[in-house]
């Protein structure tokens, strides 16, 4: 093990870890008191092997959990996609790209032969994920599935309280909530990107209205999940997640990126702060919010936090605080959280556990995925 000691300030967020080459043979003796240099595009490589050797199903999928569970979910297989194609833009690689290929088909076997999904907000993550393969690759069929997808996604509005995509298709119920609106407003302005149609624009402003008007608190700009969860008309706020707060930041990005009207950029940034605390953290640490759908929900914070720092046209200020923190929380993740050798993340990033589920493998993925481009940006060391 080549150990290289140096001390490092960061701001509010200083620590001391460490981190070791190669990246797989653990922490290593001194860990918690000599800082290391983190490997981060060959702990990225570790994590995508990770991801394909502990869950991969030969029916070209992935699988529940790494423990034998082999149910097929629709929407964390949407954010593996999401996950490939992260590595797919670092490395370029095409074996990469053709496991892109293969989900997607499977993906659409497992589901019954189509993409369209009950649940809006399972098809929308699988539309976002479409968008940036297609972005990435340049294969068509990404292109039309998020084409297909989206337009089945529009037909989830009503003036139901207001306005506003229903969570699934079951519209009796009247549940709407932030997955189901937020990320639609991202699609929204992303789709404009790809069409160039004005409707789309029309789609993202209105979506987004109805999302701050009724999701967010003005004061703290927590966003809440959703409005009628127990049939009363009202919105529940004390139900609050990490990844409602990570789209709403996506979507206020993209409209600012489409607009060039601040508020949108000052909307993400309160939101942001708010999720840097709020309850969200623990030591600055994103905290554990269990297993199955919880697990993958600090992932989605952590993608679009970095899509603030890199599109969002921030101060550098506010840039290196973001980046310290995802930094702080990604080193954490890979000293205390990681299984080794089989490279396994838990849904707490502070201690080990010998399995994971689908969902928090992803989270874990997509920290050190954040971790392994802001080095490439040199905004982390």
């Amino acid at each position: 093990m080549k150990i290289v000691r140096y001390s490092l300030l960061i701001g509010a967020l200083a620590f001391t870890a460490c981190l070791k080459e190669p990246v797989d043979d653990g922490p290593g003796p001194g860990a918690g008191k000599a800082r290391y240099v983190y490997s981060w595009p060959q702990i990225a490589d570790s994590s995508t092997q990770g991801l394909i050797s502990n869950f991969w199903n030969q029916e070209k999928y992935f699988n529940q959990n790494s423990n034998g569970g082999t149910t097929f979910n629709y929407w964390p297989n949407a954010h593996a996609l999401d996950v490939l194609t992260d590595a797919y833009i670092r490395k370029g690689d095409p074996a990469i790209k053709s496991r892109m290929d293969d989900l997607l088909a499977g993906m659409k076997v497992k589901n019954g032969g189509t993409y369209i999904n009950y649940f809006y907000d399972d098809m929308e993550w699988m539309n976002l994920a479409c968008l940036r393969a297609f972005e990435a690759t340049g294969d068509t069929r990404y292109k039309e599935v998020a084409i297909l997808l989206w337009n089945d996604i529009k037909g989830g509005w009503d003036d139901v309280w207001g306005g506003g995509i229903h969570w699934n298709k079951d519209k009796a119920k009247n549940y709407k909530n932030t997955p189901a609106n937020a990320p639609a407003c991202i699609i929204a302005c992303r789709m404009y990107g790809l069409t160039q149609n004005p409707d789309d624009i029309a789609w993202a402003k209105k979506i987004y209205d109805w999302q701050k008007a009724t999701l967010v608190d003005p004061v703290s700009g927590l966003v809440w999940d959703g409005i009628n969860q127990d049939g009363s008309g009202q919105v529940t706020k004390n139900w609050n997640f990490t990844y409602n707060q990570g789209v709403f930041i996506g979507a206020g990005v993209e409209l600012y990126k489409l607009t060039g009207q601040g508020s949108y950029l000052n909307d993400a940034l309160k939101t942001a702060n708010n999720a840097l605390g709020g309850g969200f953290t623990n030591a600055n640490i994103l905290k554990d919010e269990g297993g199955g759908d919880g697990g993958l929900f600090k992932g989605v914070l952590v993608r679009y936090l970095m899509l603030l720092i890199t599109d969002g046209s921030i101060s550098s200020t506010d840039a290196t605080k973001y980046a310290n923190f995802l930094q702080l929380n990604a080193e954490t993740l890979w000293l205390k959280g990681t299984t080794r050798p089989q490279v396994l993340f838990n849904q707490d990033w502070t201690k080990t556990a010998p399995n994971s589920d689908l969902t928090t493998q992803l989270s874990g993925a997509m920290v050190i995925e954040a971790a392994a481009k802001l080095k490439n940006m040199g905004l982390i060391k």
